[in-house]
């Protein structure tokens, strides 16, 4: 299509490359009743300033967790976010995430790529991990596909302590492939193991494990593994990479497959996004892992040089080979992550598990004993855990948050039976005063 230089020009252009007398004829096939009729309701035309001053406006209407006291989790945290990492990510080097196509220009965003890998690895006890996916529900659904793959079967096992929201995008994921899901039940927050060796059998390409599950509590990772494998099919863990500081590894307790959500690694909340997909495996496995991986190599000189080691996806090589076809990776949240745990190294990981679970421990004993307020299981947590209210969790929730508290996730939405369920997550940035003023102003709203 040539360019004409003038809008109307190039519109009626357009149109008539594709056959359309006019715009309505465009739009003809969009039903009436759901066509706005009239203008939009936009304000004129203003000064920068004056827009600067509307825009700020609205945006202060917001609660955010800068000017808010956040015990929000469910898969997104709260973490300290170093001022560095800011500092960093805008220098000109780092100013685009796109692929790094040509090594020979790339050098630093291919050596960071390679440095989180290999951290990546070491903190899942894994052999070998990608250059990140989008999220931990990408990551989860893409773990789903190539376990089905590895095994040459078609059905996926889901704990129920699986995140519901990373549940629907395994399910997106799987209805392509035809690939089955089935869910294995829990008893008191965890995986109900009998249940899980009843569901598990000859089809079950894995079992799907998340731990700390999306309720808080702790699963039995080692027994999950030994069901899993004893019936061929590979364990699957879903697991929180800022909580491996102080939690054992899961490829240590039997996990074939290591996949999370990273965010907490450095990357702010930003009203839900973007976010880091963590995704790790066993070594026999690498060829068929979704998404790239970075590796060092040397060059004709005998240097040290990073590349891209391989690319199974369909853009790269034949689509009937792909292993998936995920396509741009999160490099700048990658980097992020690889500054975050470069700057607390391992000792300041362990301190920051060990100050979230502690604080936690203590929020749940001020918050359970507030009156008609209990824990809704007595599975062991890490970082956070599920309440059960005597009122309304969403009116409690509205009530604290006038009160610059954002008391937590409800829980109806996701699940029924847990209707009087409040989801409570506190990291090591929640202080004593905090949590104690927290208690306070949930037993008044309670009361």
């Amino acid at each position: 299509m040539r360019y004409i230089g003038n809008t109307r020009d190039n519109q009626r252009e357009m149109l008539g490359v594709i056959g359309a007398g006019s715009l309505e004829d465009l739009l003809v096939r969009i039903p009436a009743k759901v066509r706005l009729a009239r203008p939009l309701a936009l304000p004129p035309a203003m000064a920068e300033t004056d827009l600067v001053r509307h825009l700020r406006a609205l945006a202060a209407t917001n609660t955010d967790a800068d000017h808010a006291v956040c015990f929000l989790g469910g898969g997104v945290y709260d973490h300290y976010t170093p001022v560095t990492i800011d500092h960093l990510i805008s220098r000109g080097e780092f100013f685009t995430a796109y692929t790094p196509y040509q090594p020979e220009a790339s050098q630093g965003t291919l050596r960071t790529i390679y440095e989180y890998q290999t951290m990546i690895a070491e903190l899942t006890g894994m052999d070998v991990a990608n250059a990140s996916i989008y999220d931990g529900g990408s990551s989860l659904a893409e773990a789903a596909l190539m376990a089905a793959s590895v095994t040459g079967r078609a059905e996926i096992v889901l704990a129920a302590g699986v995140s519901p929201l990373h549940r629907r995008v395994v399910a997106t994921y799987c209805e392509g492939p035809a690939v089955r899901l089935r869910d294995a039940a829990a008893r008191d927050g965890v995986l109900d193991l009998d249940a899980a060796r009843a569901a598990v059998g000859a089809k079950t390409a894995a079992l799907v494990v998340q731990s700390p599950n999306f309720y808080g509590c702790l699963e039995d990772l080692a027994a999950a593994a030994e069901i899993a494998h004893a019936a061929g099919a590979l364990l699957v863990v879903a697991a929180d990479p800022v909580n491996l500081g102080v939690l054992q590894a899961p490829g240590r307790l039997g996990a074939d497959i290591v996949v999370g959500e990273g965010q907490g690694l450095g990357v702010p909340l930003s009203y839900g996004g973007p976010n880091l997909g963590v995704f790790a495996a066993k070594q026999e496995f690498v060829r068929r892992m979704p998404g790239r991986l970075a590796g060092a190599t040397v060059d004709l000189d005998g240097q040290r040089g990073f590349v891209l080691t391989l690319q199974t996806r369909e853009q790269h090589i034949r689509r009937e080979k792909a292993t998936s076809n995920i396509c741009t990776n999160v490099a700048l949240c990658a980097l992020m992550a690889t500054i975050y745990l470069s700057l607390l190294g391992k000792q300041g990981l362990v301190r920051v598990g060990e100050l979230a679970s502690a604080k936690a421990h203590y929020a749940a004993e001020r918050l359970g004993a507030v009156p008609g307020v209990s824990l809704a299981f007595g599975a062991p947590f890490f970082k956070e855990f599920t309440l059960r209210l005597p009122k309304a969790p969403e009116r409690i929730v509205a009530r604290l948050a006038k009160q610059k508290i954002l008391a937590g996730v409800p829980l109806k939405a996701f699940d029924r039976r847990l209707a009087d369920g409040l989801l409570v997550a506190v990291t090591e940035k929640r202080t004593k005063d905090e949590i104690d003023a927290y208690a306070e102003a949930l037993a008044r709203a309670v009361a």
